[in-house]
């Protein structure tokens, strides 16, 4: 396989935060799956933070191998720590409340479920995300085309 070919294969890994019982957790979520299950599901890989607390071979090889966004809910930033410690790449870490921050009409509500502006939150935070992807994707075609 040439570096072509590597190239065109590359996922972006979408970790979010596990924050289990915190609103920003479950938005953190929410967008990851919104991202890799509707907005760029060819371009984009979702890994389990607990996957790589657990040292999942699997998801090591996946940060191993391509670049990584992160989703933190909180300060503590266990997901982007994570990842770095795991030996992957961020190219870019978004935190929840800083997302929030920015688009403060969406007030998220509720942990097992969302409400509207949870949902609305996540939907914002995955816009911003699939704008790294879609820059990440544009650049690696250039260098192609480049190179």
């Amino acid at each position: 396989m040439n570096e072509m070919d590597s190239n065109m294969q590359q996922k972006v890994v979408i970790v979010p935060c596990s924050g289990i019982g915190k609103t920003y957790g479950t938005v953190s979520r929410e967008a990851a799956y919104i991202v890799t299950e509707d907005m760029r599901p060819e371009e984009t890989q979702l890994v389990a933070l607990s996957k790589l607390v657990l040292g999942d071979e699997n998801a090591r090889a996946a940060l191993a191998a391509n670049p990584a966004v992160t989703i933190d809910g909180c300060k503590l930033a266990c997901a982007t720590k994570m990842v770095q410690e795991s030996g992957g790449t961020v190219i870019q870490d978004f935190a929840v409340l800083d997302v929030y921050r920015r688009y403060k009409q969406f007030k998220p509500q509720g942990i097992a479920e969302l409400n509207e502006g949870g949902l609305q939150l996540a939907e914002a935070l995955g816009n911003e995300i699939a704008v790294v992807v879609d820059s990440l994707h544009q650049n690696e075609t250039k260098g192609n085309q480049n190179g």
